[in-house]
């Protein structure tokens, strides 16, 4: 382990906690704009290793607000730009790229995660990674975002089964929105990894409302 990459983080925790970092194994489901903000904020962090999984590619579009991509990686697989960027960002994490679905994903021998983290775009995805994450006893993270506004939680005994799960999309999205919520979920999955406290089972919903202030609103997710 390189301590010199990781100074202020072993000022943070000590170098013992970040040497077990090393031993954390990720996924990142979606590597739009939550998972390319979510790779660039976790990657270079320690943990061991990370899987990126995404079926689709870079478009123009996207560029704006994912921020692991340039004009030259239009075409190209999400999962693998996004790969290609964070190798060159760290030192001791192994990136492993699937451009396959969820459902493609979970098939393969693939290894078993401590952490799931949900960078999707569609309820229905969702409730999968949910259903898998139950039968691993692996918890996950969930993260969504639209317009101005986001939510975040992190699933460990509630499941996702209590939203009104349907094929809806976002609406148009801001891209302060997506790294905000990407680093609060990122935040709460490295102090997980890391062994601290966090706040399990409750939605949390960020919101700017129409005067354009910043407001939260938080709510106990039902134990099923």
């Amino acid at each position: 382990m390189n301590q010199d990459f990781y100074h202020r983080q072993c000022e943070l925790w000590g170098e013992e906690t970040q040497k077990s970092l090393l031993d954390k194994k990720v996924a990142i489901i979606g590597c739009g704009g939550l998972g390319c903000s979510l790779g660039l904020t976790l990657g270079s962090s320690g943990i061991g290793e990370f899987h990126l999984v995404d079926f689709d590619k870079v478009e123009i579009h996207n560029i704006h607000r994912q921020l692991g991509f340039g004009k030259d990686d239009v075409g190209k697989f999400k999962c693998e730009a996004l790969k290609d960027t964070l190798e060159n960002r760290s030192i001791d994490t192994k990136f492993f790229s699937y451009h396959d679905s969820f459902e493609e994903f979970i098939k393969k021998d693939i290894p078993r995660f401590d952490l799931i983290i949900d960078a999707t775009d569609n309820l229905p995805t969702r409730q999968r990674i949910n259903d898998y994450a139950k039968k691993q006893n692996t918890p996950w993270i969930y993260g969504s975002v639209e317009e101005f506004n986001g939510q975040v939680c992190f699933f460990e005994k509630s499941s996702f089964s209590s939203f009104n799960i349907s094929n809806k999309t976002p609406k148009g999205i801001t891209p302060p929105i997506v790294t905000f919520i990407a680093a609060f979920e990122a935040n709460m999955a490295l102090r997980y990894l890391a062994g601290l406290p966090i706040e399990k089972d409750m939605l949390h919903y960020f919101f700017i409302d129409k005067n354009g202030e910043f407001k939260t609103q938080k709510f106990k997710m039902p134990i099923k």
